[in-house]
């Protein structure tokens, strides 16, 4: 297949660098010294536990135009950025091409939509714990790797089997799913509810999943999620709390969301796509959210400033 994708740090280098390596046509959508290595060397290299792997060729440009139509495009960039790049997917999109966006949240799927046509997009729910320690080098740390994928319109045509067999020749499990809305909801209440309380409480899920305060801080989050989810019609039930839950509490004791890193660290984050989100669709349909509202308004101030707008 001929894919590109769009973003090459930690999850975008690993998933493309695995399609890469299985035999796939790979081109990277990049940017700075990143894109420079890329080109430059025309391999990206994986690391992990188990094998320290160069893989070529592969191709990166900034400039979808000197590309053309493709079978498949990856959106790997952060929430945040894909209203910033959605228009410039344009050139790539030929009558067959489906987009995959992996972005946390619920709205990105919905953004590119409105650029490429939802016919041509498929929402996605990604597991992957990958970071980029340098130029054209991303360390995958995880186990596995594995990627949930569905229709908008629920109609599923052959190139995303085509894609869903590339993943797995590529040893990505990968699934497509009648119920990506439900999925990409799913995500959004484990993430926006222990990453929002870990970054208030600046503490990992090993210390917020302890302490009954913020545990019980934690659960009321992820109530909340449910409770605005089923006002959209999207059926999520105390069953999935109890199943995230338990996911929380099989997580390493020193994890932290990358929304909580990113805050940490003063970089930008994807604060407004998961408790912003939970806040912004709770007031579409009347719907309380006060957890999620106050996660939000107490990290707002280091978003802003991360991003330019706050200077203290």
């Amino acid at each position: 297949m001929r894919i590109v994708v769009v973003g090459a740090g930690g999850v975008g280098g690993y998933f493309g660098g695995r399609l890469a390596a299985a035999g796939h046509q790979v081109t990277f959508l990049a940017r700075g010294q990143n894109l420079q290595t890329l080109q430059c060397r025309g391999t990206i290299r994986l690391q992990s536990p188990e094998s320290d792997e160069v893989i070529g060729p592969i191709h990166a440009t900034h400039r979808t135009e000197s590309v053309g139509a493709v079978d498949a495009v990856i959106v790997a960039v952060k929430a945040w950025q894909v209203s910033e790049i959605a228009e410039s997917l344009e050139p790539l999109i030929g009558s067959k091409t489906v987009v995959l966006s992996l972005q946390n949240g619920v709205e990105a799927p919905r953004q590119l939509a409105k650029v490429v046509g939802d016919k041509h997009v498929l929402g996605g729910v990604c597991v992957v714990i990958a970071y980029l320690d340098g130029p054209g080098h991303v360390c995958f740390v995880g186990r596995n790797s594995a990627i949930e994928m569905g229709s908008l319109t629920g109609n599923i045509g052959a190139t995303a089997h085509r894609l869903r067999d590339a993943f797995t020749q590529a040893g990505v499990r990968c699934e497509i799913s009648d119920e990506i809305n439900v999925a990409l909801w799913r995500k959004l209440l484990l993430i926006s509810s222990y990453g929002g309380v870990g970054a208030v409480a600046r503490a990992p899920v090993g210390v917020t999943r302890l302490v009954p305060e913020t545990r019980q801080m934690i659960e009321t989050a992820m109530a909340e999620v449910v409770d605005v989810a089923r006002a959209h019609d999207v059926p999520l039930g105390p069953d999935d709390i109890g199943h995230m839950m338990a996911q929380v509490d099989a997580f390493h004791s020193e994890s932290t969301a990358s929304m909580q890193r990113d805050i940490a660290a003063g970089r930008p984050s994807e604060l407004d796509y998961q408790s912003g989100a939970v806040v912004r669709l709770a007031e579409q349909v009347g719907v309380q959210a006060p957890i999620h509202q106050f996660i939000y308004a107490s990290l707002l101030p280091a978003e802003r400033r991360a991003r330019g707008d706050l200077d203290y």
